[in-house]
């Protein structure tokens, strides 16, 4: 597995598997990988003849410095975890590489996309996502870019994102991954205590009854009603539960207002912040 921290030399590669008509599948982290994180390259690699994974804190998404500061960073295991599940290159540049001295997120138009749920609650936060992703795109140029389903809005800002800038990258979502216990894997998981990864699978499990509720007949606002009385028994504080139109992310009244459905939810295990989603 070959280690690239600056963008020039990726390059010359990347050209070098172009003249040979190899495809390139793209797999962007910001580190502290999990089996999440490898259930994305082991598709990329079942799909494509070469796998690229990125690993970098992207500044312009946070609006938290604090955040920022505690995003978990295990470069030295990642590095392991990639070696042992068969990835081909690893870019890992530092912020210069990416951005000029004191460049901004691009200001992106996204309709009412980025203005809803994580959008609403973290300003300039898909700014900045897409402003990292576009340059990332740009020089590693894959074939196919896969993204977990745990972060399904962000996934709808880069497929919008993509549009708008013409690029050539087919956009793939995969899954969310679970844990035996329900719970979505994510790097935030590092930060919670024993008991609070014990008491972290009841999130699924209230998405789950959620799920059950309206193939039993129960409509948006009983089962909005019900996840956020089940929330206030629980050990996390809710910020939202949502059901929405999973192509404009609006919420809906009723279900037969859009075709696809999926409910999105953020809560609080003490101050790690929690998101998970499910289709209805």
């Amino acid at each position: 597995m070959d280690i690239f921290n600056e963008k020039e030399k990726l390059t010359q590669t990347i050209i070098e598997l172009k003249k040979q008509n190899k495809t390139i599948g793209f797999v962007p982290t910001m580190g502290a990988l999990h089996d999440g994180h490898m259930s994305l390259l082991n598709v990329s690699k079942a799909q494509n003849d070469y796998t690229i994974v990125s690993i970098f804190v992207n500044p312009t998404q946070f609006n938290n410095p604090d955040d920022l500061k505690k995003y978990p960073r295990t470069e030295e295991k990642d590095i392991e975890l990639l070696i042992k599940n068969g990835c081909d290159f690893v870019y890992m540049p530092s912020v210069s590489d990416l951005y000029e001295e004191n460049e901004k997120a691009k200001h992106y138009d996204f309709g009412t996309i980025d203005k809803v749920m994580e959008g609403s609650s973290r300003p300039g936060h898909f700014d900045g996502v897409a402003t990292v992703v576009s340059k990332l795109f740009n020089i590693v140029q894959p074939t196919k870019a896969y993204f977990g389903e745990k972060d399904f809005q962000q996934i709808r800002i880069i497929q919008e994102m993509v549009k708008q800038e013409k690029l050539d990258v087919e956009i793939v979502p995969v899954s969310i991954y679970r844990a035996v216990s329900g719970l979505a894997l994510s790097s935030r998981n590092a930060r919670l205590s024993s008991k609070q990864l014990n008491d972290a699978p009841q999130i699924y499990e209230i998405l789950s009854k959620a799920v059950a509720l309206k193939s039993e007949g129960k409509d948006v606002a009983e089962i909005k009603h019900f996840v956020e009385k089940e929330f206030a028994q629980s050990p996390f504080e809710l910020e939202y539960f949502e059901i929405t139109n999973e192509e404009t992310l609006l919420s809906i009244e009723h279900f037969e207002e859009a075709k696809n459905v999926r409910g999105f939810v953020v809560a609080y295990a003490g101050d790690i912040r929690l998101i998970d989603n499910i289709k209805f």
